[in-house]
Formats: C-alpha cells, structure tokens, sequence
C-alpha cells in the first residue's frame, strides 16, 4: 500500500473541498434544472473516490473512472427527453478527474475546480452575453482574432528573412494580433462604458485605434462645437496617452531589454499627458458621444494588416540603409516615418537596437526624436483642424509631455 505523506493527505483534503464546491454550485442549481443528476454529496464523493482510486494506483482510477463515466450515461439517458443538455453529467467526470488531479498537484486542481465553479454559476449571464449582448459581427471579429493568434501565429517561421535579414514573419503577425487585440479592447470597454464618462474617455480608446485621427476628429468637433473645447482637448491629449501606452508592448515584441532602458521617460511623457487630459475630463449630456454598438467593428483587419506592411517597408528600408550609408541612414527613415506612423517607426527603433546597430544612449536619444515628429506633426495637424485655440491647447500639452521626456534623457 502506497505510503501516508503530509502531500497524500492534502490531496484527499483539497479533493474533498473542491467536489464540495462543485457540488454546492450544482446543488443550488436544482431549483432552476429539476434534473441536475449530481449535487454536493454525490460530487463530494466521486472527488474523494477519484483521490483515493488514484493514490491505489492508476489501473484502479482508470476503472472507477469507467464506472462515474458509465453512471453518468446513464444518467443523461434516464433524463435526457426534458434536459437534453449534458453539463451535470460533464461536470461529474470533471470533478472526478480533478479529484484525481489533486493528488498530484493540489493547487493546479484547486484552482481549475474554482474556475469550473464559476462557469456553471455563470450560466444565465453566460447564455445572456452569448446570446443576447454579443452580435454575429462581434463573434465573427472574436473569432478572427482568436484564430490569428492560435492558429496563425504558432505555425509562422520566428527566424529573420529577406534582404538582409529585415523581415520575421512571427515578429509581424505578432504585431497584428496585438493591434487587433487593443482595437477589440477598446470596443469592449467603450461598449461597457458608454456615455457615462464623456468625450474624454471615449478619447482615451479612440487613441488605440489612431491617435492622429483622434486629434484631427476632435479638432474638428471643437471647431463644430467651442462649448466642448475643453473636453475635445483632454480628448486629443487622453488619446495621444493611449497611443503612448501601445508603445511599450510593441517595444516589448520587438526588444525587451529596450522597454526597461526607456521606462522613465515613456512614464514621465505619459504623466504629462494624463495630468492635461485630466484637467479636461467631465461628463455632461451635451459632451457625450455614441459609444459603438453591437454592428460596430471591433477591429479593422485590413488596418492591422495595413500596419504590419508598413512596419515591414520601413523595417527593410532601414536594413538597407543600414546597409548601404550605416545607422544613421536607418535612423534618419525612422524619424521621418514617425510623423506619419509612430508605432511602426517605434518597431523599427525595437528591430535596430535587437541587431544592435544602436547602443541604449543612442535608443534613448532616437526614442525621443520619434516622440518629436510625432508630436510635433500632431500640434500642426490640430492647429489646423481645431483652429487656434484647440491648437494651442492641444500643442502645449504634447509639447510639455515631450519636455518632461526630454529632460529625463538629458538628465540620464
């Protein structure tokens, strides 16, 4: 007989505990489904049977765990003409195999029993979301960005390609998921959130989706409209945050050593821009905007793809010039590329400091030159959108935000 330990006893008692829990959740579901087959003594004993057949020895949990999978059958067929539903007889054999789990790894099954717990107390608000909150263009869209990280991404080759070694078709299919995925988050949170917060909100998450378009969008309402001036510049500010925020994991998939080396001035130039979006954050009914609705799109592939192809052209174009003039040529494209396109510029700064064709001083310094075309355009871009007043407004808050970056590389 296998030996008693101190790891064999909180086995059976974390079985124990976990077939309770399943158990109760599936007993108070009796009142709304009269032929749930299993409630808490039946779960609490098939967690324990399967501890203890495992801790005999895998030919007996192998057997019991035939015996609970034919009991279940059974069961679903005595009852399967009112509840066709198989979710009491699946959650039997999941207790069981978790009991057995627990004599392995306590914590692992402990933790999956809580998660199965809250998916079957989860059932109405899961069948609402599913079938009432969640539009076929929103599942469509979920599905996509689900099969482009799952299914695409791993089979892609994560090895340099090209003309001199510019192009990693893992490393840019990354970057579509992750601007198909913020877009999705944004979507998902403006649909949570909707008017309650205001212009300012709604701005932040524009951001996501273009920050430049964001600051020209907003211009032009503060132009339509000057009693939301104050709101449409925190807008345009929130915004460029947010677009600051998409940096750090683009950098992250690019080069992580990168992120840490310029954390005090991303967060320093971030800082800036909150406090001047804060400054400007109010709801009020004449401020709101539509948030999306269930028909919206929850990301634009083409754009996410649009993206990819860009950051490939400047990453080749900068190997090229790497190539041909060194570093400085590559740098030069980087900058000029910013004005249009920070995120894909920022991808190729990450790309040129993984070759290490510029050292961390020189990463810093060529970050903050990004930063002022960027920033510099967008002051322009809402001058001319927004008129002079959104113009400075906006202009001196990017301004500052690029100052307090400055400073922080100066200073380094």
């Amino acid at each position: 007989m296998p030996e008693i330990t101190t790891t064999v006893l909180l086995g059976f008692s974390s079985a124990l505990g976990l077939g309770l829990l399943i158990g109760l959740v599936r007993e108070r579901g009796h009142s709304v489904n009269a032929h749930a087959i299993a409630g808490l003594r039946t779960h609490a004993l098939a967690a324990l049977a399967a501890a203890v057949s495992a801790w005999l020895g895998p030919p007996v949990f192998l057997l019991v765990l035939g015996v609970v999978g034919l009991l279940a059958a059974l069961a679903y067929r005595a009852t399967h003409a009112d509840d066709p539903g198989l979710t009491s007889e699946i959650a039997l054999v999941l207790t069981f195999l978790l009991g057995g789990l627990a004599m392995r790894s306590a914590a692992l099954a402990t933790g999956l029993a809580v998660l199965v717990a809250v998916l079957l107390y989860a059932k109405e608000s899961l069948h609402r979301l599913s079938r009432d909150l969640l539009s076929e263009r929103e599942v469509s869209d979920g599905l996509m960005l689900l099969a482009a990280a799952l299914v695409v991404l791993p089979v892609l080759p994560d090895r340099s390609l090209g003309p001199y070694g510019a192009i990693n078709l893992a490393t840019l299919w990354k970057l579509v998921v992750l601007v198909m995925g913020v877009s999705a988050l944004g979507h998902v949170v403006l649909r949570i959130v909707g008017n309650r917060w205001g212009l300012a909100v709604a701005g932040f998450f524009a951001g996501y989706v273009s920050s430049t378009a964001a600051v020209i969008g907003f211009g032009q309402r503060a132009r339509e409209t000057p009693a939301l001036l104050r709101s449409a510049v925190a807008a345009a500010l929130l915004a460029n945050l947010a677009s600051l925020s998409l940096c750090v994991p683009i950098l992250w998939a690019m080069s992580p050593p990168l992120v840490m080396q310029m954390l005090p001035e991303l967060l320093a130039t971030g800082a800036v821009l909150l406090a001047g979006g804060l400054l400007g954050l109010r709801a009020g009914s004449g401020e709101r905007v539509p948030p999306p609705t269930a028909q919206s799109r929850m990301f634009r592939f083409a754009h996410a793809l649009g993206f990819a192809a860009l950051v490939a052209a400047l990453l080749l174009l900068s190997a090229t010039l790497s190539a041909w003039i060194g570093p400085q040529g590559a740098m030069a494209a980087a900058i000029l590329s910013a004005a249009g396109e920070l995120h894909a510029a920022v991808a190729t700064l990450g790309n040129l400091s993984t070759q290490g064709s510029v050292d961390a001083v020189q990463a810093r310094w060529l970050m903050l030159g990004l930063l002022t075309a960027s920033l510099g355009a967008k002051s322009v871009m809402a001058w001319v959108s927004g008129g002079r007043a959104y113009g400075i407004r906006v202009a001196a808050g990017l301004l500052a935000a690029l100052a307090a970056g400055a400073l922080l590389v100066w200073l380094s």
